[in-house]
């Protein structure tokens, strides 16, 4: 097994960390894919017991997760397609079981006099009921009557007993599990926390009653770890959460961010969720302008539909915080968003749909026909026809226990799909064989040679660069692959940046010359009979790539992410049964797919050298002053500026009108873009112009819903990048994490093919 490591690293190793090594190995090489569910209401939460769940419960939820039918909440029988390995029952903590309890007749609850305000007889008592407690919680006034221990804690202690009941080890997994539901201003900040050991568990779970903040349910995590109890938990619906659920500035309390802030959600949330049925939360396409698949099951929604308020692309997506996290680590020397990923449904059915075609809804009476899906019902502002199958989460472990898969989760040995049971793995390492995946021992030797998903790759002297190695394997009843590819994500300056390349794809397809991007596998599906076939695509795809474009002193951050081919997608499956057309505000087919957590590298002291870009610090220090207000208006209003990139070397120019709107023109495409910009080169192209505002001495813009300010500074002679240079502007703007990346330059003058005051960019930042 040596023959796999380095001179260096065979010298380095100790008899006893060698040991280690290889009884790790021994152990990884029998890891196999366990699929679950990490995220399911039934009856018990009291939002699925009002949209009409009045008769399954947490043992049903396990049953159906087993293989059994058990009956939807209107009454016909639902059956999953292929059965799971282990759940997790995950009811809101916040008046768990009350709804329900309060219309049993049979139950002590429903004799208390606050019962009879529970009463669900029609659709007004479901809004008047929800309104209620939903708004309750949001505004942290708990009802008193419903909050008692005498209520919440049989409850609870009747969830974990449904756990125990289902709990097979070895064959199948029941977790004690619960969701912790914080809504602030109807912005999503939920969790689902796992517990390793049922006979550890609290005798209450902390609510959002309680806080609202997640750095309280973290304090929390921390006390029960303490005692001895083992738990994580898993953020979801990210792409819900208004820009709260990734923040990079201040925290829920409004608290700097700051090393212990990334230590303490590290410690206690590993995971966070990247599909749903309300949508995915990998990323935007206007997050990702260059990646030709990120326009996927995309929900433009907050919950509840609140007034006057929109969805936020800055923190709300996984990709953008990993890029924030690289970023942060780079320029703050802290990575707050080092997360694994799963996949999860969110069903308040009990039973879950995970494939388009056996999509019945995930909210009772709300989406639970054909024709209410399909009719374009509007639940809490919501058309469900923008619902979408359940994600599912993938566990790489030894064996199919408690003990084991909670382990697995906590190292981030997980991955995510939305839907199907395709199997991906990547590992990270620096002598990987470009043929090792010939070998029938491959993955032994992945794992002695490197990390899998999850795991860090430890900085190495040189320039070498790391080698992934990747596989998918089909679900054998759903389609077949299309490709795999890895997503890069990489930080210079504050400055973060992305890129998507194909590994390995299915037939004789060849990259393009212009932009190295794979065509498409082109479609077999037959969109008027809503059918397919597997003519196309691979049932397995295995493969070596290594990073082109790797630089050791960078922060950096890599996934794999599987496609299947073309499939229809359940709403042309059931505008089919129907015999109407599919509706068209949605795609009529999709590519299912499968996401692997990420390995980081991060370079070391040495690796890393010295930084040379300037900072908002350095700046003052040198005597820079900051444009005012009035010098802003006199610098921009009604002129144009050409700008310099100093992380890129990319060169534009910016029309500021007089009346508050901004075109950025003459854009390299070929030039990577920061994050958070959209894409310019494309606007610039069509000339889409944007609003800006100058205010309290800063340029105001705005990009998803989220405001950033641009900060011009006056800088003397020498202090912009040299003696030569006379005095200058140089401008920061509020997402770079205190650097000042760009100034502002003479425009260039152009002589027949000459450029004068241009600059072609080379390097691996300009060539990702």
């Amino acid at each position: 097994m040596m023959q796999h490591l380095s001179a260096r690293r065979r010298a380095a190793l100790s008899v006893s960390a060698l040991a280690l090594m290889l009884g790790t190995a021994a152990m990884a090489q029998d890891r196999h894919a366990f699929f679950g569910e990490t995220h399911v209401h039934t009856s018990w939460s009291f939002d699925a017991y009002i949209f009409g769940n009045h008769v399954t419960g947490p043992a049903e939820a396990y049953k159906y997760a087993k293989g059994e039918p058990i009956p939807h909440p209107l009454g016909y029988d639902v059956k999953i397609t292929t059965p799971l390995d282990w759940m997790g029952v995950t009811d809101h903590s916040e008046y768990a079981g009350v709804v329900r309890l309060s219309n049993d007749p049979s139950s002590p609850i429903s004799k208390l006099p606050i019962a009879s305000q529970l009463k669900v007889k029609d659709a007004a008592d479901i809004q008047r009921i929800y309104l209620w407690l939903g708004t309750s919680m949001i505004e942290m006034k708990p009802v008193e009557a419903l909050v008692q221990p005498s209520i919440s804690d049989t409850v609870w202690k009747a969830n974990n007993d449904a756990a125990n009941a289902a709990n097979e080890p070895g064959k199948f997994t029941a977790f004690c599990s619960y969701e912790w539901t914080s809504n602030p201003d109807f912005r999503n900040m939920h969790r689902n926390v796992f517990f390793k050991d049922c006979a550890k568990v609290p005798d209450r779970p902390f609510s959002s009653l309680e806080s609202q903040a997640p750095e309280d349910l973290w304090d929390w995590m921390d006390k029960q770890r303490e005692a001895g109890n083992e738990l994580l938990a898993i953020s979801h619906n990210a792409n819900l959460s208004g820009g709260l659920m990734f923040p990079t500035e201040v925290d829920f309390k409004g608290r700097p961010i700051d090393q212990a802030w990334a230590d303490s959600r590290d410690r206690n949330e590993r995971l966070t969720e990247m599909k749903q049925i309300k949508g995915q939360s990998e990323t935007h396409p206007l997050l990702s302008p260059n990646d030709e698949f990120a326009n996927f099951e995309v929900l433009n929604y907050l919950l509840g539909d609140p007034q006057g308020q929109f969805v936020t692309l800055a923190g709300s997506y996984i990709r953008q915080a990993l890029k924030d996290g690289v970023a942060m680590q780079g320029a703050e020397g802290y990575n707050p968003f080092k997360t694994g990923v799963v996949g999860g449904s969110d069903s308040h059915n009990t039973a879950v749909p995970y494939r388009q075609e056996n999509f019945f809804g995930g909210h009772a009476r709300l989406d639970g026909t054909v024709k209410e899906r399909m009719g374009g019902h509007n639940f809490a502002g919501m058309d469900v026809r923008f619902e979408n199958p359940a994600g599912l989460t993938g566990i790489w472990a030894e064996e199919n226990t408690r003990a084991s898969l909670f382990d697995a989760m906590q190292r981030k040995e997980t991955f995510a799909t939305s839907g199907p049971h395709i199997r991906i793995r990547m590992f990270g390492g620096w002598d990987y064989a470009p043929d090792m995946t010939v070998n029938a021992d491959w993955v032994q030797a992945a794992y002695q040679g490197g990390v899998p998903m999850g795991g860090d790759l430890k900085p190495r002297g040189g320039d070498n660069a790391p080698t992934f190695v990747v596989e998918a394997v089909k679900d054998p009843t759903s389609g077949n692959l299309d490709r795999i590819q890895i997503v890069k994500g990489w930080a210079k300056d504050g400055q973060s940046f992305e890129k998507v390349y194909d590994v390995v794809w299915a037939g004789e397809r060849t990259p393009s010359p212009v932009d190295g991007k794979v065509p498409a596998i082109g479609s077999t599906v037959d969109i008027a009979n809503a059918t397919y076939t597997n003519d196309i695509g691979s049932v397995q795809l295995t493969g070596t790539w290594t990073d082109p474009d790797f630089d050791p002193s960078l922060d950096a951050f890599y996934y794999a992410r599987a496609l299947e081919i073309p499939t229809p997608r359940w709403t042309t499956i059931q505008a089919k049964e129907l015999g109407i057309a599919p509706p068209e505000m949605v795609a009529a087919t999709v590519q299912e797919r499968a996401w692997s957590s990420p390995i980081w590298y991060t370079p070391a002291g040495d690796a890393r050298g010295v930084a040379t870009g300037r900072t908002v610090a350095s700046l003052k220090e040198g005597g820079a002053t900051q444009l005012t207000t009035d010098e802003l208006n006199q610098l921009i209003a009604g002129r144009f500026t050409w700008v310099r990139n100093t992380v890129t070397g990319g060169v534009y120019k910016i029309q500021w009108s007089k009346e508050g709107q901004m075109l950025i023109m003459n854009v390299d495409p070929r030039i990577p873009q920061p994050s958070e910009v959209g894409d310019i080169a494309q606007g610039s192209y069509l000339g889409h112009s944007t609003a800006y505002q100058i205010r309290d001495d800063r340029i105001v813009t705005n990009f998803g819903n989220r405001e950033y300010d641009i900060a011009v500074y006056k800088v003397a002679g020498g202090a912009a990048g040299g003696a030569a240079k006379a005095e200058g502007y140089v401008a920061a703007r509020s997402n770079e994490f205190g650097f000042a990346n760009y100034e502002l330059i003479p425009a260039p003058v152009f002589l027949g093919t000459e450029v004068k005051d241009a600059v072609v960019p080379t390097g691996p930042v300009a060539h990702p």
